[in-house]
């Protein structure tokens, strides 16, 4: 074999490698697509508010302490999404939830404010109009709709990191907020954790909320001026009663 013909598979390497490079590259771009759709209007003639979504417990995230101002409140945590069996049935604003529209339930940020919510995964974005309370999971930061979960391609998985920015909405400053410590399906067990409570803290009540699960009896703490004051109440219901807690805005 000449000295040339030695030299050739060489040069075919370095093409092969080149090629790989670029396909790499390429594969890198595409995975920063994005999807933005626009959140859901608020129907005319919202009934009275009802209680909000159910289950499990946790510890509130840090990122509640933060003010809520459009450009500046940004949170991260998991996101999870939700459809059957609450498609048809009433959030916490008093709408009927439909899980093709693009809303979301918050614990704390006001109804009808619009957050952009980003997949940390693969860079996707959507925004979301807030008409539910919600998830009471620990470290979860909000429960999108089925529409939205798919726009940020997260219907598989069911959950995703994510980025909340608050886009626009009402006044975030205004209204009181508490602090949820449990939710019992038996009423005995509600009132019990509300009696032991009630001898040092005020109010106490327990709020009701029919989910698709059955009827949950929601013991509720404190009514405190800004989100700050209620963390520091969650803070003291952990410390001293061992309580697990989530700050929550208090609708009417």
């Amino acid at each position: 074999m000449n000295s040339s013909a030695r030299r050739e598979p060489a040069f075919l390497r370095r093409l092969a490698l080149v090629s790989v490079f670029s396909v790499i590259a390429a594969a890198g771009c595409a995975h920063r697509t994005t999807t933005v759709q626009p959140p859901a209007r608020p129907p005319s003639g919202i009934p009275p508010s009802l209680p909000g979504q159910p289950p499990p417990s946790g510890a509130p995230p840090a990122a509640e302490q933060q003010p809520a101002t459009p450009g500046e409140y940004v949170e991260e945590g998991v996101a999870s999404w939700y459809g059957f069996p609450f498609n048809g049935r009433r959030t916490s604003n008093g709408e009927i939830y439909d899980m093709n529209e693009f809303t979301a339930a918050h614990r704390t940020l006001p109804f009808g404010a619009v957050v952009r919510v980003t997949n940390l995964s693969n860079g996707r974005e959507t925004e979301v109009r807030i008409n539910d309370r919600g998830p009471f999971v620990a470290n979860r930061v909000i429960d999108l709709s089925h529409a939205a979960a798919e726009a940020l391609e997260m219907i598989g998985p069911g959950t995703a990191p994510v980025r909340l920015t608050l886009v626009s909405g009402p006044n975030p400053g205004i209204g009181f907020f508490g602090v949820q410590v449990g939710a019992f399906q038996n009423e005995d067990n509600a009132e019990r954790l509300q009696a032991q409570l009630e001898a040092r803290y005020s109010p106490v009540i327990i709020a009701i909320y029919d989910s698709p699960y059955g009827i949950f009896h929601r013991v509720r703490v404190g009514r405190v001026p800004s989100e700050a004051d209620a963390a520091t109440l969650a803070a003291r219901l952990r410390s001293e009663d061992h309580l697990t807690t989530f700050v929550i805005r208090l609708d009417n």
